[in-house]
């Protein structure tokens, strides 16, 4: 009985792909939902996997060739009700000691005893010590689809209990942890770590109340010979050399005369993609001014006894995408930076005087941050063009204000963002942003939680930072630095007095930001801060 492999379903408006590379040839065995094949969309990859478990009788789509959705890819030939042992190709060995016996039969004839012990413990070892349990990718939140595996907590062999923390996946904004779904033995490594994985993709397999997993692993070889003892080592190792880029993606880089060395893949094993060669081309016809980056990325020689002592350190993907974006942000924004220093004594004087009765009666801390935001919101009724955005030809104002707190954690800058923060009281507002801190120093928080912000604040002054320029969060308009208070003298009707000064900065897009409404904000938001009333009666 022979069952068809088709093109799955591609994504709404995709028609086509690209098949990028096949897993297996045919002649092999696989098993149901094993991987065959890798497809290649305009926006992403796909993984086509085996509808049921036989031999791959033949490649009908092969590597390099555009198909349709539905379009028929290959066969398997399914074996009847043949058992584990019948269903798999015999091994090299088998074959040969086939031809060596005598044409007339005897043991080797085909009956049960024909494959010999070893064979037959394979298929008993592989299936008998437990039931295979897939570990897969958990959901990664909202417009999320793919992570990278940062670390491995187990290796294959080592027992695991029901939701014991088996790897940690990493994304742009956040950590996720995956746990064991059952208790058992992890028999197979799928993803190494580096590598990238797609949401419901899957990282391994675990047997589930197995005994060990010398017994697991060994038959496994044998059964699938060389393409397992491949895929063993890629597991073990993480990466491997022998990597071949996808068709599509060789035919992108010849169309375009671009060098494989220009391009970072982002397929499996650090396979090139068709998409790696188009961000590749984007980033080489971008505007001149990352022109230098590009010619300055050759690291300058450096003696022996300086790299004995250097430790090189792969950039985390949280990382990656912070230099990237600030990066993006420089290239994008016509940005600038106007400054102006805010007297803390009428603010630090409420503050200490309501502090107490603050936290009795609302259960938080009043802070200097929800005063900012509140000052920010005034003057953001005022100068609304910092509150809005560039969409094209269009600007787009926002009714509303989603105020971004920018904070440090151990594993990078994160911007929680505080919905509606216009109409947020003041311990409302502290509240939020003492929750969205925790969660942010956790590594807890959503993409959710860190998109659709409007406006940002960043106070590098908890870091002792006395002036800064602060780096536009795109698409924002506008982001205001917070600074040390450092008391300083200054001349106040005449005479010379010890006040607590801060300095702020407003970085502003110039594109839609003029420098009027920039220096008519910053002054809004000092004004307040000196005469906190004027928030009350909304002057």
């Amino acid at each position: 009985m022979s069952t068809e492999i088709r093109v799955p379903t591609l994504g709404e408006s995709v028609t086509e792909a690209t098949v990028a590379t096949w897993f297996k040839k045919p002649g092999d065995t696989v098993d149901v939902d094993e991987m065959l094949c890798e497809l290649e969309t305009d926006k992403v990859t796909v993984e086509v996997p085996s509808p049921v478990a036989g031999v791959l009788s033949d490649i009908v789509a092969a590597e390099g060739e555009t198909v349709g959705v539905d379009a028929l890819l290959g066969n398997i030939s399914e074996s009847g009700n043949a058992g584990p042992e019948e269903t798999k190709p015999r091994s090299e060995n088998a074959k040969k000691t086939d031809a060596e016996e005598p044409p007339n039969g005897g043991p080797s004839s085909g009956g049960p005893s024909s494959s010999g012990p070893s064979s037959s413990g394979s298929g008993t070892a592989a299936k008998g010590s437990g039931e295979t349990v897939k570990v897969m990718v958990p959901a990664l939140g909202e417009s999320v689809t793919e992570a990278t595996i940062a670390t491995w907590f187990k290796k294959e062999g080592d027992s695991v209990e029901a939701d014991e923390m088996l790897c940690e996946l990493e994304t742009d904004k956040v950590s996720v942890e995956v746990p064991a779904p059952a208790a058992g033995v992890l028999s197979k490594i799928l993803k190494g770590e580096g590598e990238t994985v797609e949401a419901g993709g899957q990282l391994a397999e675990l047997s589930a109340g197995a005994g060990g997993a010398t017994a697991q692993s060994a038959p496994k070889v044998q059964e699938e010979g060389a393409h397992g003892e491949a895929y063993e080592t890629k597991a073990q190792s993480g990466t491997r050399t022998d990597v071949e880029d996808a068709p599509a993606a060789k035919k992108a880089m010849a169309e375009a005369n671009i060098s494989r060395d220009q391009i970072t893949g982002t397929g499996r094993d650090g396979r090139v993609m068709k998409d790696d060669v188009a961000r590749a081309v984007s980033a080489a016809s971008a505007p001149s001014t990352s022109a230098p980056a590009a010619t300055a990325a050759p690291r300058a020689p450096v003696s022996a006894d300086d790299a004995a002592r250097e430790e090189r350190v792969k950039m985390t993907r949280l990382r990656q995408t912070i230099a990237r974006r600030l990066k993006d942000s420089q290239n994008t924004a016509a940005m600038l930076t106007t400054y102006n220093e805010v007297d803390m004594t009428e603010v630090m004087g409420l503050r200490n005087e309501y502090k107490d009765l603050f936290l009795k009666k609302h259960g938080v801390k009043l802070g200097f941050m929800s005063f900012f935001t509140k000052a920010c919101v005034h003057a953001l009724k005022e100068v609304p063009e910092v509150n809005a955005e560039i969409d094209g030809t269009d600007v787009v104002y926002k009714n509303f204000v989603h105020m971004g707190i920018a904070a440090g954690t151990p594993t990078g800058l994160v911007v929680p963002v505080i919905r509606d923060a216009d109409q947020m009281s003041f311990a409302a507002i502290e509240k939020a942003i003492a929750e969205k801190g925790a969660r942010a120093r956790d590594g807890k928080l959503s993409m959710a939680e860190m998109q659709g912000g409007t406006f940002t604040i960043s106070n590098g002054g908890v870091y002792g930072s006395l002036m800064s320029s602060p780096i536009l969060n795109p698409p924002q308009s506008g982001i205001l630095g917070m600074h040390k208070i450092q008391d300083r003298a200054m001349v106040m009707n005449g005479e010379i007095v010890i006040r607590p000064m801060m300095y702020l900065a407003l970085s502003y897009d110039h594109r839609i930001v003029d420098g009027k409404g920039a220096v008519t904000f910053l002054v809004r938001v000092k004004e307040a801060l000196e005469d906190p009333r004027r928030l009350l009666m909304d002057l």
